[in-house]
């Protein structure tokens, strides 16, 4: 198959527009890793000192603070995608560093590792050679179904098997490391009998398959880098305000991230009319409101067509190419939902019953 047709944007935006939307900030992309750490911190924080005050007050807050939570864990990924494009800072080593230390470590991804897999997705979208097929391709989907995936996210289970599956290809690596030995044979091909893949992360999900050693390698680096960053957020919960914070962290990021990044992943592709010729129909915008900007659209990722259709605008650039795209009549070729529970509802259907 070939790859997807790419948009042309001076078929859109004069000159000048074109400029702007793709400037990369200096400050921007920065300020919003701060801003996601700031966030989870204070909802974490704020529960804490809830508790402190009266049980019941912190036990009422805790549900919320892990949303909240789960929703900037989600949004760090987002950010850690931002890198992988290049978007986080317009200087390639500070954005490389942003997006592999200060974003994709908190939830386990490997920006170099992550940026080959996703470009590939980008290049061949919706089509067999896209990576990240197996994120949409199961839908429309039978609510039943749905119920069971999100009980899955919303106990744990979901995380448990990413996670191990992780660790066991960290653990391969960990033992070629210390055995010392190459990530490939004599010849230069990969050794991939040793391969143990892993869940597919999707867009900003925890990581791209491992399929060989040279994987595994990489995958044990990728969680050195997620249990460090774990510890220090642990350390600083106890030096604080104890160890709530930090329950309230690994929860969310055992439950409320698992299922805010699997509705984000249907909403990005399931269900729309994809094609190679078009390339205004390669993934859906999904209008969102505050809740969902919370939670399952972090930093303007809902406007995914207009992502996918210029991969090269900063994510805080994609509301006014939205804005441009809307003046131009492109709405009509688009595929835009009104919002995620209207997506939900596109992606599922009730199976009918037995006779």
């Amino acid at each position: 198959m070939t790859a997807v047709k790419a948009a042309r944007p001076t078929d859109v935006f004069s000159r000048d527009d074109w400029a702007r939307l793709t400037a990369v900030s200096p400050s921007r992309g920065l300020w919003l890793i701060v801003h996601g750490w700031i966030v989870a911190a204070a909802a974490a924080g704020g529960t804490a000192l809830l508790w402190d005050w009266h049980w019941l007050a912190g036990l009422i807050a805790f549900p919320f603070a892990v949303a909240i939570v789960g929703g900037r864990q989600l949004g760090l990924s987002i950010l850690m995608h931002e890198g992988a494009h290049g978007l986080l800072h317009p200087n390639r080593k500070v954005n490389n560093f942003a997006g592999q230390w200060l974003t994709g470590a908190a939830t386990g991804s490997d920006l170099h590792s992550y940026r080959a897999y996703h470009l590939t997705h980008h290049k061949y979208t919706q089509q067999p050679e896209d990576p990240d097929l197996a994120l949409s391709k199961p839908f429309p989907t039978t609510t039943a179904s749905m119920k069971r995936k999100i009980i899955r996210d919303l106990t744990g289970q979901t995380f448990l098997k990413q996670r191990s599956g992780q660790m066991v290809a960290a653990w391969l690596g960990l033992k070629a490391i210390l055995q010392g030995s190459p990530a490939t044979d004599g010849k230069g091909k990969r050794d991939t009998s040793a391969g143990t893949p892993l869940n597919r992360g999707g867009a900003a999900g925890v990581s791209a398959p491992v399929t060989d050693l040279d994987g595994a390698v990489r995958t044990t680096k990728t969680v050195g880098r997620f249990l460090l960053i774990q510890l220090i957020v642990l350390t600083v919960s106890l030096l604080t305000l104890g160890i709530i914070p930090f329950l309230i962290w690994i929860i969310a990021l055992a439950t409320t991230f698992q299922l805010f990044l699997r509705i984000r992943n249907i909403a990005e592709h399931a269900c729309t009319t994809t094609g190679s010729e078009d390339p205004f129909t390669h993934a859906r915008t999904t209008y969102a409101n505050l809740l969902e900007r919370t939670t399952v659209a972090p930093y303007w990722v809902n406007y995914h067509s207009e992502h996918h259709l210029f991969m090269g605008v900063p994510c805080y650039n994609l509301p006014e190419a939205h804005a441009l795209l809307l003046a131009e009549g492109m709405d009509e070729r688009m595929t835009i939902s009104s919002g995620y529970w209207d997506v939900l509802k596109q992606v599922t259907f009730k199976k009918k019953q037995m006779a």
